[in-house]
C-alpha cells in the first residue's frame, strides 16, 4: 500500500522483497477498504437485497452465482464465513468514509446481526452451520 508520502524508492524496495518471496505484489494506494473489500461488499450487499426483496431465496442466490460465475461459494455463504457483524462494520465504515449508497448496509444484514446470527461463528446466518463450521443442508439438492 502506498501512502501519500511513500517514495518510489521505498515502493521499489518493498516490491523487490515481495518478489523475492515468490509472492505477487499488488500496488494499492491508501483508501478506505483498499481493493478487495471495496469490490466484494457491494456484491454481498446486492445479494442480500435480492433475498430481502423476495427475488430469490438465499439458497437460490448462492446457487445462481456458483453456477453462473463459477464461484466456490455463493456471496451469502461467503458473508456468513466472513462474519455478518464484520461485514456490517466494514459496510458502515465505507458508507461513512465514502458516502456512497452502494455501501449502505441492507436491512436484512442489520436484522441478522441484531438477532445474534453472525454466520459460522454462531452457527446461524443466512444458512445454518454445525460446530465445525460446515453448512447444514436442510433440503439438499440432487
Amino acid at each position: 500500500m502506498r501512502g501519500l508520502h511513500t517514495s518510489d524508492e521505498t515502493y521499489n524496495k518493498v516490491k523487490a522483497f515481495i518478489d523475492s518471496l515468490k509472492k505477487t505484489p499488488i500496488e494499492v494506494f491508501e483508501s478506505p477498504g483498499y481493493v478487495t473489500t471495496r469490490v466484494i461488499l457491494p456484491l454481498l450487499n446486492e445479494a442480500m437485497h435480492v433475498v430481502l426483496e423476495g427475488v430469490a431465496s438465499a439458497e437460490d442466490v448462492d446457487a445462481a452465482m456458483k453456477l453462473g460465475y463459477d464461484f466456490d461459494q455463493g456471496p451469502l455463504e461467503m458473508a456468513d464465513r466472513m462474519g455478518l457483524d464484520e461485514v456490517l462494520a466494514w459496510m458502515q465504515h465505507l458508507f461513512v468514509e465514502l458516502g456512497e449508497l452502494k455501501y449502505r448496509p441492507c436491512p436484512i444484514l442489520r436484522k441478522l446481526v441484531r438477532a445474534g446470527h453472525l454466520g459460522t461463528k454462531t452457527g446461524q446466518g443466512f444458512f445454518r452451520y454445525d460446530s465445525e463450521g460446515r453448512r447444514v443442508r436442510e433440503n439438499p439438492r440432487a
